[in-house]
């Protein structure tokens, strides 16, 4: 009789053990839940608010855009028919608090460092590997491609891929009217990247290249006030690379005019005017921009191409997300 108090006694505690070990477990599946829901909502609001930079980051841009267009504008006003590397679009922006934005912080007790940076590059400074094709026909234009293949030779390069490359800018100009199905097709290049896909370009080749060569819409003439001196030496047959850097010197104290006064530089060739074997020009339609807008955690950085038209007037080509 004596033993069913303790048998009774062990089963309670037992049974109160279970209870507060099932409390506990509820409790840490509560918290546990809760702690799961906060952190989702964390997760919801960090993701709007990187939403909320990215959009902000990219109106920057826009307004940056602008600038860069009202620059290029007043520079066709300062300098008429001639783009030089002294001109007002060639003066870079440095890194540059937003006014407007620190007044918004202020306001609403906000902790952003908002700034802008960025320059413009003469695109016609560069070879324009549109031009290795004849317009409307699948060939390629016998000059540019020995131009082309002085520019590789000038930088190290296997100077044979440029025919490669202009098969594939002529062949590229037919990628509408070729029906699916057909074979390999062209590559259409947009980029010095794309580059890549043919063969016998590596990507050390490609940097090499990168500040000397670029893709644009329509053919264009390389501006002698503002290309390299490897450029000059590439579209001016049997002009060295000494004679180029010397013209380069020549341009710093007194940029060329015209197309005339550029080929008049006898000094530097003996037959008494130097022979351009392509197109160029003193002035300028196409300009690269590169902005950097640092927006709180977020950074956006962009490469734009603007078309500047016979007055001066100022177009957004594309913009690119690095």
């Amino acid at each position: 009789m004596s033993c069913r108090p303790q048998r009774s006694s062990a089963v309670t505690r037992r049974q109160r053990g279970v209870a507060v070990v099932t409390a506990l477990l509820l409790t840490t599946l509560a918290v546990t839940i809760v702690a799961s829901l906060f952190w989702q909502q964390q997760v919801q609001v960090r993701s709007m608010e990187n939403q909320r930079l990215q959009l902000q980051t990219r109106w920057i841009v826009r307004g940056a855009l602008d600038l860069s267009r009202l620059v290029l504008y007043q520079d066709f006003l300062d300098s008429g028919n001639v783009t030089q590397l002294n001109g007002v679009w060639a003066t870079p922006l440095e890194e540059t608090r937003l006014d407007d934005y620190i007044e918004r912080e202020r306001a609403e007790a906000e902790n952003f460092n908002a700034t802008l940076s960025g320059r413009m590059i003469d695109a016609q400074s560069r070879y324009n590997l549109t031009n290795l094709a004849q317009s409307g026909v699948r060939a390629a234009d016998p000059a540019q491609v020995a131009a082309f293949k002085r520019l590789l030779q000038i930088l190290q390069l296997d100077g044979n891929l440029a025919q490669a490359v202009a098969s594939e800018v002529a062949n590229a100009q037919l990628l509408p009217n070729l029906p699916q199905g057909s074979g390999p097709q062209p590559i259409g290049l947009l980029r010095v990247e794309d580059l890549l896909a043919i063969s016998g370009f590596t990507p050390q080749a490609i940097e090499r290249l990168r500040d000397f060569v670029i893709v644009l819409p329509q053919k264009t003439p390389l501006n002698v006030n503002t290309a390299p001196a490897e450029l000059l030496a590439a579209a001016v047959d049997k002009l060295s690379l000494g004679d180029a850097a010397a013209l380069v010197n020549v341009r710093r104290r007194t940029p060329f005019v015209s197309v005339l006064n550029f080929t008049e530089q006898s000094q530097l060739q003996q037959n008494g005017r130097l022979q351009p074997s392509i197109d160029v020009a003193v002035r300028s339609n196409y300009f690269l921009a590169l902005s950097k807008v640092r927006l709180d955690r977020a950074t956006l950085d962009t490469l734009s191409l603007l078309q500047r038209g016979q007055r001066g007037e100022t177009t957004v080509v594309w913009i690119r997300e690095n």
